[in-house]
């Protein structure tokens, strides 16, 4: 009888991503998956502790799942990720139903582990987190968990911009590129179980290839990835202001393949918080890249992050801050209040700001952004755009679609009207008809060579 794992897979999608990738060396070691946690033998949870929120998700579901020990079938526990590299030590101590740890650098033991679990051992695997990535083969056995219609392409691994906020150096290690022949040959696989678009992610993926290569290679990443047959878009995201070239803008603008779409994580528009948080940015040079961006691509979608109540944030450089988002008019932005990292440069910075400060922040800004954002959707009405569909709204002839505006999971929807039925995956044309303060609602123009009304 074979060994049934179940994953829960916390936290971002490069989480995600090393989640897919366990799955399938298990897969290929023989090992059975399952989707129902109280039926299988081992419970592999992949955690993220960035913030305290998704340090206390992980521990929340740790504790949730060790329970099965006793009411269901589990026989061994595993955490993997983030929480398990930064508190291997005290891990086993402070949590007993935890039988192994396995770090973000060692991955590949996923099925070894499993086993030895099953045989009722306690193991640790941690391995040197600036380790070269050599996963080629390991990426090639991935197991989708989206929808099978998009997919995202994780092109490095670590960071080595130290921003004073940040854990994730100590716990992913130094930024290390993928070698760019492995990504093609990942991402045509990708296209051939159905994957129409890519989305690539790293902890900064402006920073591609120049450790690898010793000079920048997301431009010819880009170009290499749009040869693909099959593979429709091709979205970016996590481009630091810092590190993005005009070549990158120049090929983002050239390839049809490319959404004109950008996540482009800034934390804050005062030059005064961004010196303490250790960002390598300045107000002045994410104007220029703003303005290159919006020169080459007038239709380009910007998204963004803003921290509040960083330590010392005064009024005055949060009312900056506000401004510099009025300005800049994003189209998508996400707000978060400043979380005390142990063992992080800002968490023994002075005046930490009050939690109900930065919640008024964050609301603030987010109001200002729910005002930008109506104005920006009610300009797309009568336009209109090719979307993805996602899925239908249970009894209805309703639609829920995607466009190039719209990552997934973290932006809006095109709500879409049709009489033709609609499939997960089809790429249709549409009219927009109406605007809600993030979402479109339109109708279908267009299915194959037949006009809907």
């Amino acid at each position: 009888m074979s060994i049934q794992l179940a994953f829960i897979s916390l936290g971002c999608d490069k989480n995600l991503v090393d989640s897919e990738v366990m799955l399938g060396i298990c897969r290929k070691e023989g090992l059975e998956v399952i989707s129902e946690e109280e039926k299988a033998d081992i419970i592999v949870i992949n955690t993220c502790c960035f913030i305290q929120d998704a340090l206390e998700e992980s521990i929340e579901t740790i504790v949730e799942m060790g329970k099965l020990k006793e009411t269901g079938a589990c026989r061994g526990l595993i955490v993997t990720g983030c929480l398990g590299q930064r508190y291997e030590k005290e891990m086993f101590e402070e949590m007993p139903e935890v039988d192994a740890v396995i770090g973000t650098a060692s991955y590949e033991q996923i099925a070894k582990v499993a086993k030895e679990v099953y045989e009722g051992k306690k193991v640790k695997e941690l391995a040197d987190i600036d380790m070269p990535m050599e996963d080629e083969d390991h990426a090639l056995l991935r197991v989708l968990s989206t929808a099978g219609h998009f997919a995202y392409l994780k092109i490095a691994e670590g960071c080595d911009n130290h921003c004073t906020y940040c854990v994730i150096p100590s716990l992913r290690g130094k930024f290390r590129s993928r070698h760019l022949e492995s990504l093609v040959q990942e991402a045509k696989g990708l296209a051939k179980q159905g994957v129409k678009e890519l989305i690539l992610v790293a902890q900064d993926t402006a920073l591609y290839g120049t450790d690898l290569y010793g000079e920048n290679r997301l431009p010819q990443l880009l170009e290499a990835l749009c040869q693909i047959d099959g593979i429709e878009w091709i979205r970016l995201l996590y481009c630091y202001p810092e590190h993005l070239t005009d070549e990158t803008i120049a090929v983002m603008a050239r390839e049809p393949k490319i959404c004109h779409y950008l996540d482009m994580p800034i934390q804050h528009g005062d030059d005064g918080v961004l010196r303490r948080m250790g960002r390598r940015n300045t107000k002045a040079l994410m104007v220029e890249k703003i303005g290159k961006l919006r020169h080459a691509m007038p239709d380009i979608t910007i998204r963004t992050t803003i921290i509040t109540g960083f330590p010392g944030e005064t009024e005055e450089e949060f009312a900056s801050c506000l401004d510099f988002v009025t300005e800049m008019k994003f189209d998508r932005l996400g707000v978060f209040t400043y979380s005390q990292e142990e063992g992080t440069p800002a968490a023994k910075l002075p005046n930490q700001i009050d939690e109900e400060v930065k919640v008024e922040r964050k609301e603030i800004l987010m109001q200002r952004q729910k005002e930008i954002s109506a104005q920006i959707c009610e300009s797309f009405v009568g336009k209109t755009m090719t979307v993805l569909v996602e899925g239908q709204l249970p009894g209805e002839a309703v639609y829920c679609t995607r466009s190039f505006r719209d990552a997934p999971d973290i932006d809006g929807l095109v709500f879409v009207q049709s009489d033709v039925e609609l499939l997960t995956g089809d790429m249709v044309e549409v009219e927009i008809t109406a605007a809600a303060d993030y979402d479109l609602y339109g109708r279908v123009m267009e299915y194959g060579n037949e006009l809907t009304q």
